[in-house]
C-alpha cells in the first residue's frame, strides 16, 4: 500500500522509502540493522532534515550534573544519598536561621536534589514535586480563588477531565473548549478568567496546541496564568516556559521515571510570586513524594535523553508502518507529515515521544480482538515506561466521559492508544502485524 502525500519533497520522499522498507523488514532482522545504519545519523542532522527544533546539546550533561555535586554531602558521595529522616536537628529553638531542613514535608535533601536537577533540565527557576501528577494538577487549581474561572482544553487526560468537571465543588468555574481552533480561547475568556490549562500534544487524540499563541491571547486579556501539561514530551522534547507558559507540570510517573515503578508529579515555574504560593501549598497540603521515590526519579533522569531518543525513533517507525496498513484509517502522530499540526509541532517540539493513537476500520469487536492478540505490547493504561503498552480510551482511560462528548472529541471505539517502549522495533512491528491479522482475519 503506497504512502501518499499531497506535497512531496525530498525529505518526505525519503520517509516514504523508509516506510516501504519497513514492510520487507518483517522477513529479516538483519534488514532492520541495515536500515538503522542508513537511517540513523547524528541527532542534530536528523533535526535539521526534519525541520524540528534541536534538543539542547547540554540537556544530557545537565541531567548528569545539575544538583548532583558531591560537595553537598559530608561523605563526598558521587551518587546522591537517600535521606529518609522525617525530622532534622535544629541549631536552636524557634525559627531556624540556617538553610538546613526542618521537617520533610517542607523540605528534604533527596527531594531538593531532584527538584534542583529537574528545574535545570526545564530551564526553570523553581521546581516543586508532588505525590502524583494529579496532586500537581490539584495544587495548580488551588492557585485560583473562589468564584474565578478557568479555560481548559477539551481533550485532556481522563482523570484531569474528571477533576475539572467537578471543580464547581470548589466554586471554580470551568469552560472546556478546543484550543487548537483559532479564536476559541478568546471566545471563552470571561472577566473572571484567571487560568488556561491544556496538554500538548493532547490525550488521546494528539492535537498540538500553539503554546505561544495561547500565551499571547491570554496575556492580552489580563492576568491569566497559562498552565501546560508537558507529560507526553518531557523537557527533553519541549520546554513550554520558553514559549510563554507560566506553569508547566508533569506526571513524573510516565517518561521522567521511565521504569513504571514510581508515582509522582511536578510543577515548574519562573515567576517568584507563583513559586511562593506553590511552596506554601506543597507544604500545607502535604502532597509530597517520599525521599526514596525522589532518589529513584533523580536516578532515572540520568538516562532520560537516551530513552527519549529511542522512544522517538521507534515510535516514528511504528507510526509510519501503521500509516500504510490497509486496516488503519488514521495515525495520530505529530511527527508524520500527514498530521494536521505537523508544522506547528516542528516549531515548538524537538520531536515526539513514544505515545500516539491510531484508528482502524473496524469497531469495538476488532479493537478488543486486536488488544487480546498482542504479545509484546501489554494491555494497560499509563505510558512512558520501558515497556510498550496499548489501550482503548473508549473503554479505559476516558470511559467515564459521556458518550456524546467522547464522540465529539474523536474518542471512538476504533481508537487505540499505544505507548512504544524500548523493545526491538521489529518485535513491535511483528506483534502489531500479527494482532491486526487476528483482529481482521
Amino acid at each position: 500500500m503506497p504512502y501518499h502525500h499531497a506535497t512531496v519533497d525530498p525529505i518526505v520522499a525519503g520517509r516514504v522509502l523508509v516506510y516501504d522498507l519497513i514492510l520487507s523488514l518483517m522477513i529479516s532482522r538483519q534488514s532492520l540493522t541495515d536500515l538503522r545504519l542508513h537511517e540513523t545519523t547524528s541527532s542534530s542532522a536528523k533535526c535539521s532534515q526534519q525541520g524540528l527544533l534541536e534538543s539542547a546539546a547540554s540537556d544530557t550533561t545537565t541531567a548528569m550534573l545539575a544538583g548532583q555535586s558531591s560537595d553537598k554531602w559530608d561523605c563526598l558521595s558521587v551518587t546522591p544519598p537517600v535521606t529518609m529522616s522525617s525530622s532534622f536537628k535544629q541549631p536552636g529553638p524557634g525559627p531556624s536561621a540556617s538553610k538546613a531542613c526542618v521537617y520533610s514535608k517542607a523540605g528534604n535533601p533527596s527531594r531538593n536534589t531532584l527538584e534542583g536537577c529537574f528545574a535545570a533540565l526545564e530551564g526553570a527557576k523553581h521546581c516543586f514535586t508532588f505525590a502524583s501528577g494529579m496532586g500537581a494538577i490539584t495544587t495548580a487549581i488551588l492557585l485560583l480563588k473562589k468564584g474565578q474561572h478557568m479555560v481548559v482544553m477539551n481533550d485532556v487526560d481522563g482523570a484531569t477531565r474528571s477533576l475539572f468537571s467537578k471543580s464547581n465543588k470548589m466554586d471554580i468555574e470551568v469552560t472546556f473548549t478546543d484550543l487548537s481552533v483559532p479564536g476559541n480561547l478568546e471566545k471563552s475568556i470571561k472577566s473572571n478568567t484567571k487560568m488556561v490549562f491544556f496538554e500538548t500534544p493532547t490525550n488521546p487524540v494528539l492535537k498540538v496546541i500553539d503554546i505561544a499563541a495561547v500565551a499571547k491571547a491570554a496575556k492580552s486579556r489580563g492576568d491569566i496564568i497559562v498552565v501546560v501539561d508537558n507529560t507526553f514530551l518531557t523537557p527533553y522534547l519541549q520546554k513550554p516556559l520558553k514559549f510563554g507558559a507560566d506553569v508547566v507540570l508533569y506526571s513524573i510517573t510516565k517518561y521522567l521515571t521511565g521504569l513504571t515503578d514510581v508515582v509522582m508529579g511536578a510543577i515548574l515555574v519562573n515567576d517568584d510570586i507563583i513559586a511562593d504560593k506553590l511552596k506554601h501549598l506543597q507544604c500545607v497540603a502535604g502532597i509530597v513524594p517520599s525521599p526514596f521515590d525522589c532518589y529513584m526519579v533523580n536516578r532515572s533522569l540520568k538516562t532520560l535523553p537516551l530513552r527519549m531518543e529511542r522512544h522517538k525513533e521507534s515510535a516514528l517507525l511504528v507510526a509510519g508502518w501503521l500509516d500504510m496498513h490497509p486496516k488503519i484509517v488514521e495515525v495520530l502522530h505529530p511527527g508524520l507529515p500527514t498530521h494536521p499540526n505537523h508544522d506547528l509541532g516542528k516549531r515548538q517540539m524537538s520531536g515526539h515521544s513514544g505515545v500516539f493513537s491510531f484508528r482502524h476500520c473496524g469497531g469495538l469487536k476488532e479493537s478488543k480482538k486486536f488488544l487480546y492478540a498482542l504479545k509484546v505490547f501489554t494491555l494497560s493504561v499509563s505510558l512512558g515506561g520501558y515497556e510498550s503498552l496499548a489501550e482503548i480510551p473508549w473503554l479505559m482511560t476516558h470511559a467515564f466521559i459521556p458518550e456524546k462528548e467522547r464522540l465529539a472529541l474523536g474518542i471512538t471505539n476504533s481508537l487505540v492508544r499505544i505507548s512504544v517502549g524500548l523493545e526491538d522495533v521489529l518485535d513491535l512491528l511483528e506483534d502489531l502485524d500479527r494482532a491486526l491479522r487476528i483482529a481482521f482475519g
